[in-house]
């Protein structure tokens, strides 16, 4: 028998031949999740799906509005983990290095030139790495999910008016980055000038001149269309970059044991899909962009991680020895 999606989504279930419609509850909780990614995109799809599933699994207790960039916060990720450290959203997806404007720790998964690839990347947010990290967190008022990182993939740098081959072609160039100290250490260490703006204020910011490039996966050039401004994009593959999936402590401590359950293997099972999602999307872009008129140039890392060394002293110092140690277990010597 088969049975329509407006059937399954309400509880229904075959027993033999019966065909039994256990309609869904009145919701017991309704969360919030923001993320600031644009709606288009495989972190929105993801989300999307995920809390479809809980609320299908709890038959309606669980109830979640998904919010793309942040709901146009004004103030963009810093704010919204603001939102979340307060219990003002419940649920937030957000990169290390803003986090680690709260929890230090945190900025290690952007640590530069560290994870060759999101494969290593995931392996060490899934391990001993992550589960470290989210102690820290849990100190300040967010819970970590055990399998927490959704993907956005490498970062590279895309500029207006020239390539990038080495760390002198950033002189005199400003570039934006997120909020985070490590991002803005790292890209004043090759010569740029550096400048934050939310990630859905990255257009504006190229279009009037405020700066000159930005760094991020492809699929940020896509999902913002910053396509449209730069011309160049340079293969650096300078950080990873990732979405932690988090909840505010207080909200999910007070949650029952079912739906916590239901809740955990949930996001583990939608991280792990939106991460194929997204390095599929990624590895298409490359040649989808090349169509449209970007020009694409590889990178040569060697001259990028000889500018370095005093960002990687003052960053062992800042995240502590256990915290190094831990990275360093998963990708070798840093520095």
């Amino acid at each position: 028998m088969n049975l329509t999606r407006r059937s399954v989504l309400s509880g229904a279930a075959v027993m033999g031949s019966t065909l039994i419609i256990r309609p869904l509850q009145a919701a017991e909780y309704k969360f919030s999740q923001y993320h600031n990614q644009a709606d288009t995109g495989p972190l929105h799809k993801n989300l999307t799906a995920m809390w479809a599933a809980i609320r299908a699994e709890t038959n309606g207790r669980v109830e979640a509005t998904v919010y793309a960039e942040n709901n146009k916060l004004p103030g963009g990720d810093p704010e919204a983990l603001k939102m979340l450290i307060a219990g003002e959203i419940q649920f937030f997806t957000l990169m290390g290095g803003i986090i680690g404007t709260v929890v230090p720790v945190a900025e290690s998964q952007q640590l530069p030139f560290a994870f060759s690839s999101p494969d290593v990347a995931h392996k060490a947010v899934d391990g001993p790495l992550g589960k470290y990290i989210g102690e820290e967190m849990a100190a300040k008022g967010m819970h970590l999910f055990p399998v927490a990182g959704f993907d956005n993939g490498m970062r590279q740098v895309a500029m207006i008016s020239r390539a990038i081959t080495r760390p002198e072609d950033f002189a005199g160039q400003k570039m934006r980055v997120p909020p985070g100290q490590m991002m803005i250490d790292t890209f004043s260490a090759f010569g740029a000038q550096t400048v934050t703006t939310s990630a859905n204020k990255i257009y504006d910011a190229l279009k009037v001149g405020t700066v000159d490039g930005q760094e991020n996966p492809l699929g940020i050039l896509e999902g913002f269309k910053l396509y449209e401004l730069v011309k160049y994009v340079s293969m650096t593959n300078h950080m990873w970059s990732g979405f932690n999936a988090m909840a505010h402590r207080g909200t999910w401590q007070a949650l029952p044991t079912d739906v916590k359950e239901v809740i955990e293997r949930n996001v583990s099972k939608y991280v792990r899909q939106q991460r194929l999602d997204q390095a599929k999307l990624n590895a298409d872009l490359r040649d989808d962009f090349v169509r449209r008129g970007l020009v694409f140039n590889d990178v040569d890392q060697a001259a990028f991680r000889a500018k370095l060394p005093a960002v990687y002293a003052t960053w062992k110092e800042k995240l502590g020895t256990k915290c190094w140690n831990l990275v360093e277990a998963e990708v070798g010597k840093l520095g």
